[in-house]
């Protein structure tokens, strides 16, 4: 990382910690005065010693020890008050902006582009989300507290100090700014670390995910042990990063002994000579003593929070990269609403590429009238995926527009014009929740009926009928205990409650039998009734229904028209056609196979010459 941006994270994390200290300062302002009043109660028995041995025992005056007694365990009740109030008060303020923080991240994460997700690991996005906000509890809980609370303490103890012995207290400051550069200069070296070990931890979680979320095809492959390897090796860089941190933070903590060390054989040679030349009375030095430990033990105190303190500063530079990055919603707020959708959908000259100079589609022009079905046919990689994808406004065209009802997509509120979408998609991603939950995932207010009726229109009422819980089953993480074609019906039912205007079909029917797709059609001719719909299939037997098939071939539309008028032509669709039927056809044949095709005879190619429509 230069130098320019490690800077810049870090004023980013400066920036965050300021908002968060602004927007909790009441409770953190209460938590501070409970601190004060703690450690100022605490300074009542260390002062007590000085008067215990000069007043009560030299000089025998036993009528203060009740009133020394009365001060001492005052200021005990005191700080056993103070200490409770505290972690209850900075502690749900710590909760509280941690809550805050993920609801903030993940928000702003839900909202950005769709090339972010491709490109991001989701076990990074969770890292970002939870653990990354954990760490904010020691600015906003008692760790920043506590590293004011220690610094006052250590300054009236600085003072206390000089008033005791100027000249021990000279030397004495000296070595504790030696060791607080040497802290300086830990806690420089230790941030990067920290900042290393989120993104260590973020990729090994990453990584986890899928293959916990793949673990079928892991198992169905054998490769149980290369996983295991990558895991290790993740985890053993993890392992390296803690053991520099703990070794940084171990030396801290060295470095610390000795002060103390080093005060105390100060202390030793130095007040022992006072004592006896009689420039200190015996109970000075028990006092000076005592206040040098309330001095130096915040300070070693300070080293541990510091640390913690360092660490969320990291993590808020994390969090502020991620931050950073624009909205969906930021954009949106520079764009037109829209109210509502006819469905008139048009490509003018659309030219878009994933990598600069590598064109996935090459000058697309087509018209899609509202209420109408437009079939996209081609070869894998010919660009009808990502032809959907800028329907759906996943993506931006390099040049040209996509343009709804003659208002150009790039000019339109993202999120007024997807309320009007429905998508089928190839992969059906269902939620780990019930079937009735899943159905009505667009639609949270649907009632019972509402969800019987568009599950019999997509033919699926009766499979969840049979299940044990009927519409409160619960489907499973991505819906893993129900079939493929099972998970594709609920899909289907779920676009048909949505009640689009513009409905994506993305091989709606891949995953379901020749029975079962004839059930389908028949839910999914509903379904696109009065409503404007893009197709991809690769059975082409689907789509003869359709008003308009492009068909797309290395990024271009090379022809376009009806079934019958492409098969007419004798060109790209009419090869895949017969491709497709020659395969079915050939199973059918096949012995041993019980397999009916549903393409219907290849009709005879016509004798004259013919062009693209």
């Amino acid at each position: 990382m230069s130098t320019e941006k490690q800077q810049n994270t870090t004023s980013g994390a400066w920036v965050e910690a300021r908002e968060l200290v602004y927007a909790h300062r009441y409770r953190l302002a209460l938590g501070l005065a409970l601190m004060l009043v703690n450690r100022l109660s605490g300074l009542v028995l260390p002062a007590s010693s000085k008067y215990l041995i000069d007043d009560v025992i030299a000089n025998q005056r036993g009528d203060l020890l009740p009133t020394l007694a009365l001060a001492v365990g005052a200021s005990a009740v005191v700080q056993a008050v103070t200490a409770f109030a505290l972690s209850q008060v900075l502690g749900v303020a710590a909760q509280r902006a941690i809550t805050d923080m993920r609801k903030r991240v993940q928000a702003h994460v839900t909202r950005l582009p769709i090339g972010y997700f491709d490109s991001t690991k989701t076990g990074v996005l969770i890292s970002r989300i939870m653990t990354d906000a954990e760490g904010i509890r020691n600015l906003v809980g008692t760790g920043l507290a506590q590293l004011t609370g220690g610094l006052v303490t250590a300054i009236i103890a600085l003072v206390v100090l000089f008033y005791l012995s100027w000249q021990l207290t000279s030397v004495t400051l000296l070595i504790l700014l030696a060791f607080a550069g040497a802290m300086a200069t830990a806690f420089k070296r230790l941030r990067p670390l920290f900042r290393e070990r989120g993104k260590i931890n973020a990729e090994v979680t990453g990584r986890l995910n899928e293959t916990l979320g793949g673990i079928r095809i892991v198992k169905a492959y054998t490769v149980e042990r290369r996983e295991q390897r990558i895991f290790a090796s993740g985890a053993h860089r993890l392992l390296r990063n803690v053991a520099r941190s703990i070794t940084g933070v171990s030396a801290i903590a060295a470095v610390s002994t000795l002060v103390i060390g080093a005060i105390g054989v100060l202390m030793i040679l130095v007040g022992g000579r006072a004592i006896l030349d009689g420039t200190m009375t015996l109970g000075d030095f028990i006092a000076y003593v005592f206040f040098t430990g309330l001095m130096a033990a915040p300070l070693v105190q300070i080293a541990s929070i510091g640390t913690q303190i360092t660490e969320a500063f990291a993590g808020l530079d994390r969090i502020r990269e991620i931050r950073r990055m624009a909205t969906e919603d930021e954009e949106d707020a520079q764009r037109q609403p829209v109210p509502e959708v006819r469905g008139d959908v048009t490509c003018e000259h659309v030219w878009f590429e994933y990598t600069d100079g590598v064109p996935v589609l090459r000058d697309v022009s087509f018209v899609a009238p509202a209420g109408t079905t437009t079939a996209l046919v081609g070869s894998s990689g010919s660009g009808k995926s990502t032809m959907i994808s800028l329907i759906l406004a996943f993506n931006r065209p390099k040049s040209g527009r996509v343009t709804v009802d003659g208002l150009d997509l790039a000019s339109l509120r993202l999120r007024d014009y997807r309320r009007h979408m429905g998508v089928v998609l190839q992969e059906n991603f269902l939620f780990d929740g019930t079937v009735a939950e899943n159905i009505r995932f667009a639609r949270p207010d649907a009632t019972p009926e509402e969800i019987r009726d568009v599950s019999r229109t997509a033919h699926c009422d009766e499979f969840i009928q049979e299940l044990e819980q009927g519409y409160d089953t619960v489907v499973g993480e991505r819906g893993v205990k129900l079939s493929g074609g099972q998970r594709q019906r609920v899909a289907i039912a779920r676009a048909i409650l949505a009640d689009p205007r513009i409905l994506i079909l993305d091989e709606a029917t891949s995953s379901l039998d020749s029975e079962s797709e004839g059930f389908i059609q028949d839910g999914l001719r509903q379904l696109r009734h009065g409503r404007t719909t893009f197709v991809i299939a690769h059975r082409l037997s689907t789509i003869q229904s359709a008003d308009q098939i492009l068909v797309i071939e290395g990024g271009e539309i090379v022809e376009r028209g009806t079934h019958d008028e492409l098969l007419a032509l004798d060109g790209r669709y009419r090869q895949l056609y017969e491709k497709q039927y020659r395969l079915e056809r050939d199973r059918f044949i096949n012995p041993g196979e019980d397999f009916t095709p549903d393409l219907p005879p290849v009709p005879a190619a016509p004798t004259r010459n013919s062009t693209s429509l």
